[in-house]
């Protein structure tokens, strides 16, 4: 059973006084903030190219506020996850959500102004203010939006709407994580214990298949219980997002998502049209799955339990130990930084009642970056703590050399540092070990987080696709048709007959990502390129692990897939797909080979 937020011990805990000593200091700059952007709208608006010397000022000041929201953000969202049931920090977060809107509404002025500037006065501005000149790409980036940029009194109406238009996805937030409670159901020893988000992954991969259903059943229970609460949400989502793409004149909300990121949708068609093109092989690793299982019904709680009789367990100490032994290979400043991160507290490690699910990199420009984990002592956490350290090392390698109006970086580029450190960690497990058995564990592993991230995220890249299209056409996104599209859907991808996996229709109620707008397609991009670079960095030179380095430390100096072509990798070509593919089938081989041994 989880435990209470007083019951965790302080070490495993995330130290966010380094972000806020106190509640009240957050409140005290919430208001100094708050005041700052109540001021800026009367004081700039209308004078942004008054000169060279305001266009710098204004902008200086604009994103010095946008710092100091995103660190208020911060601060209150990761006070809320830790216990989703606190009302003050409920609060908190939505005080810091209104903060962002207010933002957005004082600046909206902004872009339309910077706007109707002229590609000469533009470039005379450039010589009049030379400080100008670091904001150059930034600028670049304001005039490829140029034809979707509205009036600055529509600009201003759009963004005061902001907290509306996320109205969906919070209350899908609030409803599934801290409102809906999941059966009790029985473990492996036969104790009744209550099913969590958290300990749902573990009880699917138990070895026990009557806990396997029993667990299965019973969460999805819930959501088809709330199944059309479900279904208002994401449709809301949706419908926000396909209105803001038609007002700003985009053809989609996908292109609009992607434009946002400056990646073009051809990167997203290759991904689907390829991962079709290999669906063969997901289906051969089912089939090889039901046989090593010997089992004539395979079902969907049966895609996730561990091939291998080997119990892989890493408590947290043996799991720090081993993170920082494997990520030692991009050598001295990455490991220092690394040691800091445990050292430090930047890691939020238990579930606790009530602590959001899942995992995540956080934090702003100006605080650590923080990690939230839900720690089940399995082998997946091992590879979710390198995962989310290579989140939070791309964040502290970018922040430290870039500066502020650079110093993030695109999803489409974050999913690629994240699973790079995934693939080194099995490169590094595969090499070490002499036993099959082991051997055997870490293939199973490998092809279970391959089919996991590529095949599913393009699974669901597919499906938020359909569901975007179907309501811009009219389709009203009804639980019935999500459940239909979706059982049809995982039936292509998997083999097995959505009328024998009747409860697999209801996943898309539970997966947060479809709120994120077109964000998932980026899991199976990143890991199929950081498969490519993991290669290079393991068994190349010096050189591929500096230019590397470099990619952490770009953030968004350049467009995202000009940085990444700087590493070596192509994103609007098959070629780094193909790659990956044949690895997994070169590793399925093996493992089949290992099977039959």
């Amino acid at each position: 059973m989880a435990k209470e937020r007083t019951e965790i011990p302080e070490q495993l805990t995330w130290d966010l006084t380094t972000i806020f000593s106190t509640d009240e200091a957050w409140e005290e700059e919430l208001d100094c903030v708050t005041g700052n952007i109540e001021g800026a709208e009367a004081d700039f608006a209308g004078h942004l190219l008054d000169s060279a010397v305001t266009l710098h000022e204004i902008t200086a000041t604009m994103l010095s506020i946008s710092k100091d929201v995103e660190k208020l953000y911060v601060y209150a969202s990761m006070k809320n996850d830790q216990d989703t049931r606190a009302a003050k920090y409920q609060e908190y977060q939505a005080k810091a959500t209104t903060l962002y809107a207010k933002f957005g509404e004082a600046f909206s002025f902004y872009e339309p102004e910077f706007l109707a500037l002229t590609t000469e006065n533009y470039q005379k501005l450039l010589l009049d203010e030379p400080q100008l000149k670091k904001y150059q790409h930034y600028f670049e980036r304001l005039f490829t939006k140029k034809t979707h940029i509205l009036s600055q009194k529509v600009e201003k109406l759009l963004a005061s709407a902001g907290e509306i238009f996320g109205s969906g996805a919070e209350t899908f937030e609030v409803f599934d994580n801290a409102d809906v409670r999941f059966p009790q159901v029985k473990d492996e020893s036969g104790e009744e214990i209550q099913l969590t988000h958290g300990n749902y992954i573990s009880l699917m991969e138990s070895k026990d298949r009557i806990v396997r259903e029993n667990a299965y059943k019973a969460l999805y229970s819930n959501y088809e219980q709330y199944q059309h609460t479900y279904a208002k949400t994401l449709q809301t989502n949706v419908k926000v997002h396909n209105f803001n793409a038609e007002v700003r004149g985009y053809s989609s909300a996908r292109e609009a998502a992607l434009a946002e990121n400056f990646v073009p949708e051809k990167v997203y068609d290759v991904l689907i049209e390829t991962v079709n093109k290999y669906l063969p092989l997901l289906h051969r690793y089912i089939s090889l799955r039901k046989e090593i299982l010997n089992l004539s019904d395979l079902k969907m709680y049966d895609i996730y339990t561990p091939l291998s009789t080997l119990d892989y367990k890493f408590n947290y100490e043996d799991g720090v130990k081993k993170a920082q032994e494997v990520l030692a290979i991009f050598g001295e400043d990455y490991t220092r930084r690394v040691k800091r991160a445990f050292d430090e507290r930047w890691i939020d490690v238990c579930e606790n009642v009530g602590k959001r699910s899942g995992a995540y990199s956080g934090g702003s420009y100006d605080t650590n970056a923080f990690m939230l984990l839900n720690w089940q002592e399995t082998l997946d956490d091992l590879f979710t703590l390198v995962h989310e350290m290579g989140h939070s090392m791309h964040s502290t390698f970018t922040r430290e050399n870039q500066p502020y109006v650079y110093g993030d970086y695109p999803i489409f580029l974050a999913e690629i540092a994240s699973t790079t450190n995934e693939n080194i960690l099995t490169e590094t497990l595969l090499n070490e070990t002499k036993d099959d058995k082991e051997r055997f564990a870490l293939l199973n592993h490998w092809l279970d987080s391959f089919r996991g991230t590529v095949y599913r995220q393009a699974q669901f890249a597919e499906f938020e696709q359909m569901i975007h299209e179907a309501d811009a056409k009219g389709q009203v996104l009804t639980s019935e048709f999500m459940n239909d599209t979706y059982g049809k859907l995982n039936e292509k991808y998997y083999g097995l007959k959505a009328k024998e996996n009747l409860e697999i229709q209801y996943e898309w109620a539970r997966i947060p990502h479809f709120y994120y707008n077109f964000y998932v397609f980026q899991y199976s991009t990143g890991f199929a390129a950081a498969t490519y670079l993991a290669e290079k960095i393991v068994h190349g030179t010096t050189e591929n692990r500096e230019k590397y380095l470099n990619y952490l430390k770009a953030g968004s100096s350049a467009y995202p897939l000009d940085v990444i072509a700087k590493a070596g990798v192509d994103m609007t070509s098959a070629e780094y797909l193909e790659s990956s593919f044949q690895l997994f089938e070169r590793r399925l081989e093996e493992f089949e080979n290992l099977v039959k041994k």
